[in-house]
């Protein structure tokens, strides 16, 4: 039976929309609740599968994900808004039981069977199926229509990975207020929780604190350096970002596919059958097992894996210790390190002692090596653990969701400021298809920023501005995010015009560029946001009926099932 909230519009919430896990929350009765799904767990895994009969989302999903490999679909959030020529998104295809292909403008689309068809599914509507689940979970804890929410994105997503997913929100019929970064939403639960963490100076206030929050996923790295200011004196509490480093390719799925690759490599060389590597099923299976494992290891030394009738009706068990387990993903535990090391190394911190907490923060931060690690980085400084690392990031999103939305009074909740940064440099190409940077990465935003360029070539009346996000030297090595051309350039010998080229991004990481030819006044603009790499209006639309379609065919059959 489908669910019918009542009439009455209910408040804005926030959503950590995981690789793995995803978690929703919610600002209630003056304080944060982070809504239980359906089965009455915190966390729902972000997995879709179809059959013959139905959809299922979230832990329906997973549990029949052995029996229907090919047609359960994980990790889109590794697939949105990337390409499907990216070298990441053919690594996951290898290892992936479901099918991807290419699709218009290399969009990689998912493929499966359901209701005994082919169908084709973008990164985009498979996350918005993720949300929808969200979406009805609150709408069922809180006996109200939800249609507005706060979005978290890890913050090395790029421009086109944050659009991608603001379009799964519309299609799962959500309002999107903000997209905002992960570790950043973990400082604001963290600074909640702990009213900045209870520390204060010798005069009794609050002071003024520096925070790493360290957030490692199921699928993403992320560390950010915070200057977190109560605010006592203005009101407001201030989350000032100085600096973010990431891996969009770093966690948890990585520790289990290694062990992965370890037991079929012990199958092999017990029953000599090399089929095992292409049987779905089976690898399936095996890796259902192995992240129960890891789980198991961060309590215990050492844990069994048992499996009946694995593959070609052969029984397998395995032993696995902790150590063992360390040894396969070390030079992975020591990229989060590396990737730390870089955060304090861009904040300017020459003196990790002045750091005040280290926060953990994502479902990976468990694995006792990871947590040993960071530790010893930090002389052995005690981590803090007083947030649930599953739900802080919807915890900080439903925070900034019901400051956005009024949700709070102002005696319930003082104003957060978000003070983020730019987490990729911004540039203008110049000559040599060089990258000529304006906003270097860990610009604090917002910021508006311009230099004087002028021409390469006598007589030249017009100029063509290409804008570009990344670190790479050459504009090749990064990528295009939009262009336009300046025109009426009084003709004169090369290097003689004067070009100003202002960079100005906004509270809401919106980006425009102006080019000036300063002698007539003559001027240009783009704002970029992506609609190259967005789904157009009419695309969203025919995806929300779709999506409503699909939803409208699931409630039918459950309907039928229920009266059978």
């Amino acid at each position: 039976m489908g669910f019918l909230p009542s009439d009455d519009d209910g408040p804005a919430i926030g959503i950590d929309l995981g690789t793995t896990y995803s978690c929703v929350a919610v600002w209630r009765h003056g304080r944060v609740e982070v809504i239980p799904n359906d089965q009455g767990n915190l966390t729902t895994p972000s997995c879709v599968a179809f059959t013959d009969t139905w959809r299922l989302i979230g832990d329906a999903a997973m549990n029949q994900a052995a029996m229907n490999p090919v047609n359960t679909i994980f990790d889109a959030k590794r697939l949105i808004g990337r390409k499907f020529s990216d070298a990441s998104v053919q690594g996951d295809m290898k290892l992936w039981p479901f099918e991807v292909s290419s699709g218009k403008d290399d969009r990689p689309m998912i493929v499966v069977k359901y209701r005994s068809e082919k169908k084709e599914f973008s990164p985009e509507e498979i996350s918005a199926m993720v949300l929808s689940k969200m979406k009805e979970t609150a709408e069922h804890y809180l006996d109200k229509n939800v249609d507005k929410a706060v979005i978290t994105v890890p913050v090395y997503f790029n421009d086109s990975q944050r659009e991608a997913t603001m379009d799964a929100g519309a299609i799962a019929g959500l309002d999107v207020l903000h997209i905002i970064n992960e570790p950043t939403a973990a400082a604001v639960a963290y600074g909640l929780a702990g009213k900045i963490a209870g520390s204060s100076s010798d005069d009794g206030k609050e002071k003024i604190k520096k925070v790493l929050i360290f957030d490692l996923g199921g699928g993403t790295l992320d560390v950010s350096v915070l200057k977190i200011d109560p605010g006592v004196d203005i009101d407001m509490a201030i989350f000032e970002v100085k600096a973010t480093a990431g891996d969009t390719h770093l966690g948890g799925e990585d520790f289990n596919e290694r062990m992965v690759k370890h037991m079929v490599r012990e199958f092999l060389r017990r029953h000599k059958r090399p089929e095992i590597r292409t049987d779905r099923r089976a690898l399936r299976r095996l890796r259902t097992a192995c992240e129960r494992a890891k789980r198991t290891l961060s309590s215990t030394m050492q844990t069994t894996i048992e499996i009946d009738s694995l593959h070609a009706g052969v029984d397998f068990y395995a032993t696995i210790s902790r150590a063992k387990f360390e040894e396969l993903n070390i030079d992975l535990f020591t990229r989060c390190m590396d990737t730390v090391e870089k955060c304090l190394r861009d904040a300017g911190v020459t003196d990790k002692r002045t750091v005040d907490e280290v926060v953990l923060v994502g479902g990976s931060t468990r694995v006792p090596k990871v947590r040993s690690l960071l530790q010893d980085l930090f002389d052995g400084k005690e981590l803090y653990r007083k947030i649930n690392p599953d739900e802080a990031v919807a915890h900080g999103a439903a925070v900034q969701a019901a400051i956005i939305n009024g949700d709070a009074t102002e005696d319930e909740l003082r104003d957060v400021l978000l003070l983020d940064v730019t987490p990729l440099s911004l540039g203008v190409e110049t000559r040599g298809r060089d990258m000529t940077v304006l906003i270097p990465r860990n610009t604090t935003i917002p910021v508006r920023k311009e230099d004087d360029f002028t021409t390469c070539s006598d007589n030249q009346t017009t100029a063509l501005i290409k804008v570009y996000e990344g670190e790479g030297e050459r504009t090749k090595e990064n990528r295009l995010l939009g262009k336009f051309e300046l025109t009426g350039i009084p003709p004169a010998k090369r290097g003689v015009p004067e070009i100003k080229i202002t960079y100005d991004i906004d509270a809401n990481c919106v980006l425009k560029v102006t080019a000036e030819e300063k002698t007539t006044g003559r001027s240009k603009s783009i704002t970029i946001t992506s609609d190259k790499g967005r789904l157009s209006k009419d695309k969203i639309e025919k995806m929300v009926k779709k999506a409503e379609k699909y939803k409208a065919e699931d409630e039918e059959e459950m309907k039928k099932a229920e009266d059978y």
